[in-house]
């Protein structure tokens, strides 16, 4: 049968890719074609759109290059005609993928969407519209499920895919000696993937570095960035490592972290953090109004609390970074009890089988529906 799935950031095309394995692995004669990255490229799927092209972070960056994106839209449903999939697979990228979904119903083609938009954080009504435009939605977070039951719209946990990403990562030996990193103690900075986000968190991040020599501050770079971008963030005892970030936490001390996929991976690797966040004041004042969770990273979110500390647009200061990283360094019960928590989070979330799961369930579900017509 023919698939073809759309990833529209980095995240995506990580879990993306272990789907694409998993879909081959049920159906031995899958054609999959994709709008992904590297990741779901190696392992097997064509990939027809790169996800860095696609990349807009907030509200007022969506608006201003809004034709762009229309035009993307456009091009995206253009490419999913002319291939005729059996399965329409989506893979979070809201904004976007809800849009495709409702259009592509419309067409008559089977859809799928794993990992579902977080209209559980803004934007409720949106779930009306999954549960109008989709044939299955695979959740990672069990709150997911009660939730889409006020929906009366049911849909199936299948635990959560960074088990999956995390398991088949295979820690490097030699990671400090061919990174030319020092025996000093790390602090880990993951600023995220997209230029716009890196550049205000990393000015922020290694602002604080002269106030922790004992340390060696490690950048979390990502290749979808030229390596000249992260040059004006270097220094001695400021470092980078480029597509290491699950070698560079299990080195880690310490981590500030921009809110995102990456709060909940620093935490599977046990790795005490502070979360940052800050955009325009603009996407933020929008944010603040439509938002209707209590908090943004997804550690306290599926705890039900704080775990972490969240230092949000104006509270991420100087000051600020410098007294929660002091904290989860140095108050040994502090620390202790973000350690405890982690583990809570994890035994909630399930076991390592998330995307094979699902991707056995797509097939299953179109094999089904083969045998019924």
């Amino acid at each position: 049968m023919k698939y073809f799935i759309i990833a529209g950031e980095r995240s995506g095309d990580l879990h993306g890719s272990n789907l694409v394995k998993a879909i081959n692995n049920t159906d031995n004669q899958a054609f999959i074609k994709a709008w992904g990255g590297d990741l779901m490229q190696e392992a097997g799927a064509e990939i027809t759109k790169h996800y860095r092209d696609l990349s807009f972070m907030g509200f007022l960056e969506v608006l201003k290059n809004l034709p762009t994106i229309l035009g993307f839209i456009s091009e995206c449903k253009k490419t999913i005609e002319e291939f005729q999939p059996d399965a329409l697979i989506l893979i979070d990228y809201a904004g976007f993928n809800i849009r495709i979904a409702k259009w592509a119903k419309k067409k008559g083609f089977k859809v799928f969407y794993y990992i579902s938009p977080k209209v559980w954080a803004w934007n409720q009504s949106r779930a009306w519209s999954l549960k109008k435009n989709l044939d299955r939605l695979f959740v990672i977070f069990p709150f997911e499920v009660e939730f889409f039951k006020k929906y009366d719209f049911e849909v199936e946990f299948v635990g959560n895919p960074l088990f999956d990403a995390i398991a088949i990562s295979k820690p490097t030996s030699d990671f400090l000696q061919r990174n030319n990193l020092t025996d000093k103690k790390i602090i880990a900075l993951l600023p995220g993937s997209r230029k716009q986000e890196v550049e205000k968190m990393l000015n922020l991040m290694v602002a604080i570095q002269s106030k922790f020599v004992e340390y060696q501050f490690v950048i979390a770079g990502v290749g979808n960035l030229p390596l000249e971008f992260y040059q004006a963030f270097l220094n001695e005892n400021i470092k980078i490592v480029i597509d290491q970030t699950y070698d560079l936490l299990s080195h880690s001390m310490a981590a500030l972290v921009t809110s995102g996929t990456a709060t909940l991976e620093t935490a599977f690797f046990g790795v005490p953090q502070v979360v940052c966040y800050k955009t325009s004041g603009l996407s933020y004042k929008i944010a603040k109004l439509v938002i209707k969770v209590p908090y943004i990273s997804l550690v306290n979110l599926v705890a039900q609390k704080e775990v972490v500390k969240e230092l949000i647009q104006d509270e991420l200061t100087i000051d600020n970074l410098f007294i929660n990283l002091s904290k989860i360094l140095d108050d040994t019960d502090f620390r202790n009890k973000q350690m405890n928590d982690y583990k809570e989070v994890k035994e909630s979330l399930g076991h390592v089988g998330a995307s094979e799961k699902t991707g056995r369930r797509i097939v299953e579900i179109l094999q089904f529906s083969n045998k019924i017509k």
